[in-house]
């Protein structure tokens, strides 16, 4: 059976605040301009629109959600944990996705 990441699961773990925030994402977001609460509500409100199964140690997935602005957040779930890993996080453009930011560019 292929890994998957659970969008239901990941709710749960980041609305009971049990959320690991890497440095890679902490450093990227600081760079980028992109608060903690706006990945919190990615991680709530979003919706998974690539799954990497295969990541280690934990599957992962990217994340799309709009607000004010478009968002991308990569998020692996130790679902055995119940903890919400925090990868990264950018604003998508143009050059690498399609309209709506569903899809990369070939």
């Amino acid at each position: 059976m292929k890994p998957t990441v659970d969008g239901e699961r990941i709710r749960a773990a980041v609305r009971q605040g049990r959320l690991q925030w890497h440095q890679h994402a902490l450093e990227r977001c600081l760079e980028r301009g992109i608060s903690r609460e706006e990945i919190v509500d990615v991680l709530v409100k979003g919706e998974i629109i690539e799954v990497y199964g295969q990541d280690k140690p934990y599957p992962s997935c990217l994340m799309l959600y709009v607000a004010r602005e478009v968002l991308h957040v990569i998020a692996a779930l130790d679902d055995d944990a119940g903890i919400c890993h925090v990868i990264t996080a950018y604003r998508p453009d143009l050059e690498h996705f399609e309209p709506g930011f569903r899809k990369r560019r070939k």
